[in-house]
């Protein structure tokens, strides 16, 4: 058995740095932090060492200016400047100004301890000092994270420090006229070098994926980062599509027509992942949506056996694979009939089993043990033994309905076809009846992705044969906690449901929401499991309520040339980051180090 843990990890890993650097506070609490510190932090340090009346004036006056100055700088730049910038809201760009003023008001109240006592010099050489520390980091930020023009980057880094420097710069006139010009050169020299070392720096940084991928780390980091921050999905899925490749897909379709279509299970050979609405973690979703609105049918799509090896690597691909499906799904239903439900337990293997004239619905579960992802190999072994007993179309799905946190054994392939050997032999030797076949849809307001309930919700498939009641019940998440399908099939039962079983969707829409050891919530973990079964017993009653006899049709197809990426290489760019900022660590003393030093040797000769 498949797990995902370390792929989990490393997006897990890459998310924690993200939502650390874009932690922000609220923007009135920002905006009244800035003011603190501009007109609280500056104008009562300065007044410090202007000790009169006058002094009080002038320093509140310079406090006030400077937060004008910031609040002006902020709304140009979140709006004209980085205006097509999906990240740099007025919110987050007052958030930054917050940190850089935490940075300047250091630099300041050292040069106010000095200036007391060796001199106003020392005052404004650290406060330039600061000046240059605040420039250097915006230029670092703004190089690394935006993704408009450079110039456009540059302008955003130097604007705010320049309009902040101006009031101090009046202010130092009123006590000398000749002190701008003195120090106007090093407002120059220490505006390029700290725009030219942070270039430096992220140029170095860049080249750890450039030589690592043959892409750069940068471009990766900042797609990474829109869909972090702003859900924009097509710049990393440029990425995906680039380091992807080309692969076959298996799509097997089951519905159920009446006068009209009525259902429809659909299996993609396909992951849905990676994580958010990233490559194919909304296949389950879309293809309901989609199926439905063409076809005016219940829709569920039940998670084949596979693991990492086929994630698409964007919506086109998504789009590909429906519009291949639609096109293939207008054939008449002709089976009309069906074996009851059968379901084989050994240890805590259980197979579960219904056929419909030469085609079985199979799935495997290991409830209450974890319920991972299944290799594609069992997939091809239980089909070979299915064709063997005369079944033509098959479908074969991971009711993937049982995690939890202990680390259990795992089951061997072997012992896996053995219990769907049995299953299928009991399941072919029973006599066939004609079925009625009910389906409904709920989705529930109170579960969010969050919680881990992706947008397809909750589907029931009823199926009817020889008085055997049988629901299919398949939600769209990541897993289920271990305990709650137990839970599920108890109050199905209860309901007067004869067989059932519980299937996720496995979706990774929720994955990469939540921050956590695995980084989502499976079904039912964060969720009211009164509530949800609540839920679940009202889609499968709205099902039997409109049971109706039906006929059954089974479609096997492949989709060709579907662009695929595979787990290794999702799992090395996730922890690209990781890298990145272990590279970043070794490089940031040596390059701003020299900096400082250059620029403290600058300020001496002035």
């Amino acid at each position: 058995m498949v797990t995902d843990d370390s792929l989990n990890h490393s997006i897990n890993s890459a998310l924690k740095h993200y939502s650390s650097m874009f932690f922000l506070p609220a923007f009135k609490k920002a905006v009244t932090l800035v003011a603190l510190l501009c007109i609280g932090g500056v104008g009562l340090s300065t007044f410090a060492l202007f000790f009169s009346i006058d002094g009080l004036i002038n320093s509140l006056f310079l406090g006030v200016s400077v937060f004008s100055m910031v609040l002006f700088g902020d709304y140009a730049i979140s709006k004209l400047v980085l205006g097509r910038d999906p990240i740099y809201i007025l919110r987050r760009t007052v958030a930054l100004s917050l940190f850089c003023w935490v940075i300047w008001m250091f630099f300041i109240v050292l040069g106010v301890a000095f200036g007391a006592f060796f001199g106003l010099l020392w005052w404004i050489k650290l406060c330039l000092l600061g000046f240059a520390s605040v420039t250097t980091f915006r230029a670092v930020v703004f190089i690394a994270t935006s993704s408009v023009g450079f110039l456009r980057r540059l302008t955003a880094s130097l604007l705010s420090p320049l309009l902040c420097i101006a009031p101090f710069m009046g202010f130092w006139a009123c006590i000398d006229s000749a002190i701008p010009l003195q120090f106007l050169s090093f407002l120059v020299i220490s505006t390029i070098a700290g725009c030219s070392f942070s270039f430096l720096f992220v140029f170095l940084v860049d080249r750890l994926g450039r030589r690592t991928y043959g892409v750069p780390s940068m471009p990766l980091f900042r797609a990474f980062m829109l869909n972090w921050v702003a859900a924009l999905n097509a710049p990393f899925e440029e990425f995906l599509e680039k380091l992807g490749e080309n692969e076959d897909v298996e799509v097997t379709l089951l519905k159920f027509d009446s006068y009209k279509p009525k259902a429809a299970i659909v299996v993609p050979l396909v992951h849905p992942g990676p994580f958010k609405n990233i490559g194919s973690s909304l296949l389950p979703s879309l293809l309901k949506r989609d199926f439905e609105k063409e076809f005016g049918c219940e829709t569920c799509v039940p998670l084949g056996l596979l693991g990492h090896e086929l994630d698409l690597a964007s919506q086109e691909q998504n789009q590909k694979i429906i519009k291949h499906l639609i096109e293939s799904a207008r054939f008449p239903s002709s089976i009309e009939k069906a074996t009851p439900f059968v379901r084989v337990t050994e240890g805590f293997a259980s197979v579960s089993c219904q056929v419909f004239g030469k085609t079985a619905f199979l799935s495997f579960t290991l409830a209450p043990k974890t319920t991972e992802d299944l290799p594609q190999e069992l997939g091809r072994i239980v089909d070979e033994e299915a064709n063997n007993l005369g079944l033509e179309c098959n479908i074969v799905v991971n009711a993937h309905n049982s995690i939890s946190e202990m680390v259990d054994v795992e089951v061997s392939l072997d012992i896996l076809h053995e219990i769907a050997s049995k299953c299928l032999k009991k399941a072919v030797s029973l006599p066939s009846y004609s079925f009625e076949v009910g389906a409904s849809t709920v989705f529930p307001e109170e579960f969010s992705l969050e919680d881990g309930m992706g947008s397809g919700g909750i589907t029931a498939v009823v199926v009817n044969v020889a008085e055997q009641k049988t629901a299919y019940i398949v939600i769209d998440g990541n897993n289920m906690v271990s305990g709650l399908r137990e839970e599920i099939l108890s109050a199905l039962k209860s309901a007067g449901f004869h067989e059932c079983e519980v299937f996720t969707t496995d979706t990774h829409a929720v994955s990469a929401v939540v921050l956590g050891r695995r980084g989502y919530h499976p079904v039912g973990e964060s969720m009211n499991h009164e509530t949800l079964i609540r839920h679940i017993i009202e889609a499968a009653e709205a099902a039997t309520s409109n049971l109706e006899s039906c006929k059954a049709g089974c479609i096997r197809l492949v989709v060709p040339k579907v662009r695929v990426i595979g787990e290794a290489r999702l799992a090395s760019l996730s922890l690209l980051v990781d890298k990145a900022l272990r590279r970043a660590k070794k490089i940031v003393a040596p390059i701003f180090v020299s900096e400082g030093l250059f620029l403290i040797l600058l300020l001496a000769l002035l």
